[in-house]
């Protein structure tokens, strides 16, 4: 499966958007290839510039002040905002007491671990009839004990979180830090930054919004961005210019540390940096809107068939990503959201993310990305409104999926086991003597 293969890939909070081939050929010329990153500043002002000027835009995309380009994926952008957080509360002498992060129920799994990761509890508060942040349950949820808040906006079921300047005050006034994760940033480029909705720290999935590889699990990049007041706490050392020249700063005492070797995934940011400059302001703002486009066509289309739903205010348009619920389609079919994937499978389609956000009953999250052409959404379309027609007339034609793949259904339970999960020559010659 690929974006270049002419099929959708709708695998939501993934963007699995098209990956420019320019952005290949320069971060595989000769000249970026052949650098060393131990080479000296004075030998190495091209690339040092590059960095510098990747950071400028991204924190004019973001509308925040400072940035560190070390962290290498979008959980590791995380952890790094949490400890920026944690330096914060321990500078002002506070972090005995500043305990506590609180994160909506409709978060990423990575958020929570973040925070623990960091050394915070976590305080989950529940999302309200309309899929946003309980206010209510916020307020309830806050006091001196709290930390900060991590949130996504649009939030993981496509809805713009539009109280985020009430959720800012609420923070701020109780003393905590907004943390903005940046997954979901290829809805809103151009249209409104995380800085001016009251945000103190960001990271930015450069694999996602910025049409860097995914790569079979890497190399990422999460680039961490900060308000002014947080700037002293960022990862040394930062690429600095003084008169055209770049050097390179360590000396910053309240500094985290380092969270990477040298300056990252440079390779990474070399293809968002060629994104960047190939799209442009306008390019970059276009990208959001038709990505907000596709993920409506595509959920407008599908609550017209059987089985298919969006909860929460499904009159209300999403953003990047719609979250279908085919709940109603398991109730009278037996067919659930998991076999409604494996059955796209053989229409050579990835499926779409199953089963989060959790608070969507029979999930499917479908992101389609601004790349895809009408075309390509309109088979996705068809090949879900087959699957369910199928799933009406003759549900074991979906319940025994896929048919067409070179593996056809698994044993999953078998296959997760650890007394059967293969995962070195020694435990298969094992297992194969058993059997």
């Amino acid at each position: 499966y690929g974006v270049n293969s002419g099929k959708i890939y709708p695998l939501g909070s993934c963007t699995m958007k098209y990956n420019p081939i320019i952005n290949e050929i320069l971060a595989g010329h000769p000249k970026i290839t052949g650098i060393h990153p131990l080479q000296t500043p004075e030998s190495t002002q091209g690339i040092l510039k590059i960095l510098y000027n990747l950071k400028k835009n991204f924190l004019e995309i973001t509308g925040m002040d400072d940035a560190t380009l070390q962290p290498s994926a979008g959980a590791a952008g995380e952890w790094t905002g949490m400890m920026l957080m944690r330096a914060y509360h321990k500078d002002r002498g506070e972090l005995d007491k500043r305990t506590e992060v609180v994160i909506p129920d409709s978060a990423h799994g990575t958020n929570p671990a973040s925070a623990i990761m960091a050394g915070f509890k976590t305080v989950e508060i529940p999302s309200n009839k309309h899929g946003m942040v309980d206010l209510e349950a916020l307020k309830a949820a806050v006091g001196p004990n709290t930390a900060g808040l991590m949130l996504t906006n649009p939030n993981t079921i496509g809805v713009f979180e539009s109280q985020i300047s009430d959720i800012a005050k609420i923070i701020h006034e109780a003393g905590g830090l907004m943390y903005y994760d940046g997954a979901n940033l290829n809805a809103i480029m151009g249209w409104c930054r995380p800085g001016d909705m009251g945000f103190d720290i960001i990271h930015s999935n450069l694999h996602k919004t910025f049409s860097t590889p995914h790569g079979g699990g890497g190399p990422g990049a999460g680039l961490v961005g900060v308000k002014s007041f947080l700037a002293d706490y960022l990862p040394v050392p930062e690429i600095v210019e003084n008169d055209g020249k770049y050097s390179l700063n360590s000396d910053k005492p309240k500094s985290i540390g380092k969270v990477h070797g040298f300056h990252g995934n440079t390779g990474v940011s070399l293809k968002a940096y060629t994104y960047m400059y190939t799209m442009g302001g306008s390019g970059l703002k276009e990208s959001s809107e038709l990505a907000v486009l596709n993920a409506n066509y595509i959920s407008k289309q599908l609550v017209k068939e059987r089985g298919y739903s969006l909860t929460y205010d499904p009159e209300k348009p999403r953003k990047h990503e719609a979250v279908i619920s085919a709940s109603k389609m398991l109730e009278e079919t037996g067919v659930s959201a998991l076999y409604v994937s494996k059955k796209l499978l053989d229409y050579g389609m990835h499926a779409p993310t199953t089963y989060f956000p959790m608070i969507v009953p029979e999930a499917l999250m479908i992101e389609p990305t601004e790349s895809e052409p009408v075309e390509a959404l309109d088979s996705f379309i068809v090949a879900l409104k087959e699957i369910s027609d199928l799933a009406y007339s003759n549900p074991e034609e979906v319940l025994s999926a896929p048919h067409n793949t070179a593996v056809g259904k698994l044993d999953e339970a078998r296959a997760a086991h650890p007394r059967t999960i293969c995962l070195s020559w020694r435990k298969y010659c094992q297992l194969s003597a058993e059997e």
